[in-house]
């Protein structure tokens, strides 16, 4: 017999040792942080992301646009609710591979059949001489217990430090809202600032228009011109007027855009427009490719992500090995009130241990493994496209910035020249050596070059928060 026994537990034990050797093998994938060495074969160091947003926007009503949003923002504060949650989690994580250890008090009443097993006993035992156990027979308990998984194969602490990695991709989630929500708010103040000058772009040109009406029908009075001209340019009038409502209703949806973000119904947004063109964006540095991956929250968040999920691997993996179980407790039981602190007649304690592994039918845990691998290949993919993505968003403002430069200087130039053209074509029409075609589309090409000017300053400024954002700054 003791033979056959030792054979039994040989047994086992090969079979746990088997079930903790025979884990399925993945296809794995490390990820690429490769990135070119520099922007346009600069080689400048110096990153305008490391400037902070305070210094980096000058104009004090965005300032203090930015900094209500960066305290109100809904959007924010769901995210930092995100934080706390995450928190919570490593917590709970944290608090797995310590031992558990409760209270438990109880009181019962038990009837035994008196013909039965337990009913003979009761009647034949003697709690003195000349008493028969009590029937009914109370119990009451006072003890406590303690629960604690043995972590041998660091499953329960790959899963705390997964919960950190991923708490820490929450924070960097909030510095990623926090450069977006920057950025929007100041493209949307320059956005408003640009629909006011070309407010007062039209009604300038509605004044020139109507000066330019009131000459056709003086020529129209000396029959130097049909009413076919007068009505021409009642109409252009016309449309400039209804042009202002279109810019106001515009101006309407901005200001209540910045309101949104700013976490307040429509209200006025204090501004001061009236150099709009005067504005020049702010000198960038990109630095490196190389430090998009410390300066973008977004990049930073992926990684973390990479790391808890190649830690979840790791506790998947643990569920084929065998886990060990300790349990214990201690404390005192007795049918009778009076004798349940007796010691040591009314004490009762326990220990045991317990090992654990799967043998048949494990293909949930396979299952599980095999979705934390694709889970990490995700975001192995997932890291790699936002450092590309990164890389995209600056040189593509890289050369925007370039490219509106050039741009704006040009414009100017076209304003200026059709600026001038008005009066040349207004005193050539009142010579008759201009139709009246010619003042009209002379106006409608300045108001729209007028327009395009704005708009490309507007742009400038545009890309100098998006290049701000596509480096990583705003969040520090």
């Amino acid at each position: 017999m003791p033979g056959r026994k030792y054979h039994y537990i040989g047994l086992i034990c090969f079979s746990l040792a088997y079930a903790a050797c025979k884990v399925p093998e993945l296809t794995g994938k490390t990820a690429n942080k490769h990135v070119p060495d520099s922007y346009n074969n600069s080689q400048d160091t110096v990153n305008t992301a490391q400037v902070k947003w305070k210094e980096y926007f000058t104009d004090p009503h965005l300032v203090a646009l930015i900094d209500t949003a960066l305290k109100n923002n809904q959007e924010l504060n769901i995210t930092l609710q995100e934080i706390e949650i995450s928190r919570n989690e490593v917590r709970a994580r944290k608090g797995e591979y310590l031992p558990s250890v409760g209270v438990r008090a109880g009181a019962g009443l038990d009837k035994a059949g008196r013909y039965t097993n337990i009913g003979a006993m009761e009647e034949n035992t003697e709690i003195k001489p000349g008493k028969e156990m009590p029937d009914p027979l109370p119990d009451y308990l006072l003890g406590i217990y303690a629960n604690w998984e043995v972590d041998i194969w660091h499953k329960l602490h790959n899963a705390k430090k997964a919960a950190v990695a991923r708490y820490l991709s929450t924070v960097e989630g909030r510095n990623f809202v926090i450069t977006n929500l920057v950025a929007e708010v100041a493209n949307s103040y320059y956005e408003l600032l640009a629909l006011d000058n070309q407010l007062e772009i039209v009604k300038k040109n509605m004044e020139i228009q109507q000066n330019a009406l009131d000459i056709v029908k003086l020529e129209k009075e000396a029959t130097r011109v049909t009413e076919l001209a007068v009505r021409k340019f009642e109409a252009e009038v016309l449309k400039t007027q209804s042009l202002q409502y279109d810019i106001q209703q515009q101006i309407t949806e901005t200001e209540n855009r910045i309101n949104f973000l700013l976490a307040r119904y429509p209200q006025p947004v204090p501004r001061d427009g009236q150099h709009f063109d005067e504005l020049i964006p702010a000198s960038i540095h990109a630095g490196l490719p190389s430090q998009l991956l410390a300066n973008r929250p977004d990049i930073k968040q992926a990684e973390l992500g990479l790391a808890a999920a190649q830690l979840d691997i790791k506790v998947a993996k643990a569920q084929f090995y065998p886990s060990l179980g300790i349990s214990a407790s201690f404390g005192y039981n007795a049918f009778n009130p009076g004798y349940l602190l007796r010691t040591p007649e009314s004490m009762l304690y326990s220990v045991a241990g317990e090992l654990v592994a799967p043998l048949v039918n494990r293909n949930a845990i396979k299952a599980t493994y095999y979705s934390a691998n694709a889970k990490q290949l995700q975001a192995v993919y997932n890291y790699e496209r936002t450092i590309l993505n990164a890389y995209v968003e600056v040189a593509n403002q890289l050369a925007k910035i370039n490219n509106l430069e050039k741009s704006y200087d040009l414009k100017s130039k076209q304003v200026a020249a059709l600026t001038q053209s008005i009066t040349i074509s207004t005193d050539l029409f009142k010579f008759a050596r201009a139709d009246y075609m010619e003042v009209l589309l002379t106006q409608r090409d300045a108001l729209e070059s007028k327009f395009e000017l704005i708009e490309t300053k507007k742009q400038q400024l545009n890309a100098m928060v998006n290049i701000y954002r596509a480096l990583g700054g705003g969040w520090n």
